[in-house]
């Protein structure tokens, strides 16, 4: 019989040109349509198709919808589980506008007052979330080691601690909870084991494949990542059924171009920009000219990986593990062999999970023990960028180049850690939130709130340097001012916090108050009056003057006192308590609740001051106003704010 002939692969570059041409088309088309109109608030009674699983999110789960009247954000019971690809009817009422969720663009947010699924997903999704739950069922409980297996599996990381979590990230190791293209071959791998005589043949087992595909995309819910390895193995997968050969490059190419074809918004995604990415780093790396061997290709491929996401994480993240490569030389390994114990072991015996948890807690030990090695920021992959490509074309100056481009990461790695001036407040750019750092002298500190996000607080604190804070201070407990303050606990050292939260709650305050207690750090409730010596500075509490009906009102609020100026730190207060505060006046005024319009302006103007900070970031509500602006800078203040200032230094000495 004559042997059927292979088709030879396409010349890659074209399709890559192309790629790139889209990606950059469909970037820019959504950022301009990145704000789709609102839809005029009130009662809405629709029907449309789920395009998101529900999610955990404040006050309840939430999942997306596209109806005939666009996408909307629907805000369900916490115990509601509903799944992509259902089509459901709803009533509710909308109740704020645009926003978006991964790489769903909403119209309004729906408080969700009756909803029904009048149509089940398609079948192999509903295989997917079965994968799902015996996976889940397998390697519970979510703690530790089982937890790390879970993202290792089906990039479920909620069991991860946000310590453990930020501590993968800066070791250089979160990519291994982000489902990608070895996690999709195991999978298939897998199935067409179990498909047995029906795979025989590669046609079959092609076929095998792309069933498959749709069902692991939906036991992983379908993030990015997974999209673009799915992608590539199903266009490789149909490329043998019509016998055409695509080689790697090709794959990624056409993937990349039917994503953003089909979903824009994956352009400015993240997570896809690092896979895509990081991809092209792996297929640089395995394709480099090298003399040596299995371990020098290892490491030549680890560093294509990084050195193809450094930019990326430089902008979304700020901050760079220089020793990323090796210790990813050291964890794939492990994490190779323990997702394939787990994989083997969710459908066979229980000791495999165990085994695949035990190498998964190895992995995590090395990311708690590698986390606080040196973080590089721009100029640092900038001076090492630089030295590479002149090394590359001046081989006689190598010798000189490697220690001028060693000079000045080592340079950037220590200025990295800078210590603000004494007697000094930094409002820290933490985005839609508060974090304010008070420097009293000679290394002393305290925090007024921690923002949203704990990754990009520990971010911000360790650039100044940062590693004690003698006094902690949760104003009130909404998550934009608590939730950066749970990862605090058991990574910098706290001496004590302040807090009145009570009668209020929020799910960022339990958590930030159990991890304070796991870590014995003593929560105490400062009283109006009461005052903190911090070096040059004292703060004394004005208020909470009582409890009241909204925690914004019930904020403290600290006069921070220097030798020179004074800077009243007003938490969220609104009208209601600010009309109890008349008396109140100081130099710089941190603007209350990001600028919001929930002021009073009689106690704007009253406080005076000649300099108004806001504490901002990007938002769907309109902050600042623009009437509290133009208030203040009428009645004489210099107004500054951190989404556009950037963190904003404030000396009292």
């Amino acid at each position: 019989m004559k042997p059927r002939e292979v088709l030879p692969p396409v010349v890659s570059r074209p399709w890559i040109v192309t790629a790139i041409v889209v990606w950059g088309v469909t970037g820019v088309t959504s950022s301009m349509t990145a704000r789709p109109p609102s839809f005029s608030e009130g009662s809405i009674e629709a029907t449309g198709t789920l395009v998101t699983d529900s999610s955990r999110g404040l006050g309840g789960n939430r999942t997306v919808v596209e109806t005939d009247l666009g996408k909307f954000l629907l805000e369900v019971e916490e115990n509601s589980d509903l799944f992509r690809g259902e089509v459901v009817t709803f009533e509710g009422r909308t109740t704020g506008g645009p926003g978006w969720l991964s790489t769903h663009h909403y119209r309004n947010r729906v408080a969700v007052g009756r909803l029904s699924v009048v149509e089940d997903a398609p079948f192999l999704f509903g295989l997917g979330r079965t994968v799902r739950a015996r996976v889940l069922e397998r390697v519970t409980p979510l703690e530790g080691g089982r937890a790390l297996l879970a993202g290792f599996l089906i990039g479920e990381t909620s069991g991860l601690s946000r310590n453990e979590a930020e501590a993968m990230r800066r070791a250089g190791l979160s990519h291994f909870v982000a489902v990608s293209g070895s996690n999709v071959a195991l999978f298939v791998g897998l199935l067409v084991v179990a498909a047995g005589p029906l795979a025989l043949g590669p046609r079959r087992r092609a076929i095998v494949g792309l069933l498959g595909l749709p069902v692991y995309a939906a036991a992983t819910r379908f993030e990015p990542s997974v999209m673009r390895a799915t992608a590539m193995a199903a266009l490789a997968f149909f490329g043998r059924l019509v016998g055409v050969v695509l080689e790697a490059w090709q794959l990624l190419s056409l993937a990349v171009i039917v994503l953003l074809i089909t979903e824009p918004m994956l352009s400015i995604n993240a997570g896809f920009q690092l896979s895509v990415a990081a991809t092209s780093g792996v297929l640089i790396g395995a394709r480099w000219p090298l003399k040596g061997g299995k371990i020098a290709r290892s490491l030549v491929i680890t560093v294509g990986a990084q050195a193809a996401v450094a930019p990326l994480i430089l902008f979304h993240f700020g901050s760079l593990p220089l020793m990323a490569p090796l210790v990813n030389l050291v964890a794939a390994p492990l994490v190779a062999l323990s997702t394939t114990l787990g994989a083997v072991g969710v459908a066979g015996p229980e000791f495999l999970v165990d085994m695949a948890s035990a190498l998964a807690s190895i992995v995590l030990f090395l990311a708690t023990g590698s986390e606080g090695w040196p973080q590089i920021g721009p100029s640092g992959l900038l001076a090492v960028v630089l030295s590479a490509l002149l090394a590359g074309k001046w081989p006689r100056g190598r010798p000189l180049l490697i220690a001028v481009g060693s000079g000045l990461l080592v340079i950037s790695v220590m200025g990295w850690g800078r210590h603000p001036p004494d007697a000094s407040v930094i409002v820290l750019d933490v985005g839609q939130g508060d974090a304010i750092l008070i420097h009293g002298g000679a290394g002393r500190y305290a925090l007024v709130d921690g923002g949203p996000d704990p990754r990009l607080l520990i971010d911000r604190l360790r650039g100044y340097g940062v590693d004690d804070l003698e006094l902690v201070v949760l104003t009130h407990v909404h998550a934009d001012h608590a939730s950066g303050l749970i990862g605090l606990a058991g990574r910098i050292h706290i001496e004590r916090v302040w807090a009145r939260a009570a009668p209020h709650r929020t799910d960022a305050s339990a958590q930030l108050f159990a991890a304070l207690a796991d870590f014995g750090v003593p929560v105490t409730e400062p009283m109006v009056g009461e005052n903190w010596y911090l070096g040059h500075l004292e703060l004394t509490v004005e208020a909470p003057l009582r409890r009241y009906a909204s925690p914004n009102d019930q904020s403290i609020v600290l006069t921070v006192t220097g030798p020179s100026a004074d800077m009243l730190l007003a938490g969220d207060i609104e009208i209601v308590a600010q009309r109890e505060l008349q008396h109140l006046q100081a130099d710089i005024l941190k603007v209350p609740h990001q600028g919001a319009g929930t002021s009073d302006s009689d106690w704007l103007r009253t406080v005076d001051a000649g300099l108004a900070i806001i504490s901002v970031g990007p938002n769907q509500f309109g902050h600042p106003a623009d009437w509290v602006i133009d208030l203040l800078v009428e009645s004489g203040a210099r107004v500054l704010r951190t989404d556009v200032d950037g963190n904003i230094t404030v000396p009292l000495g």
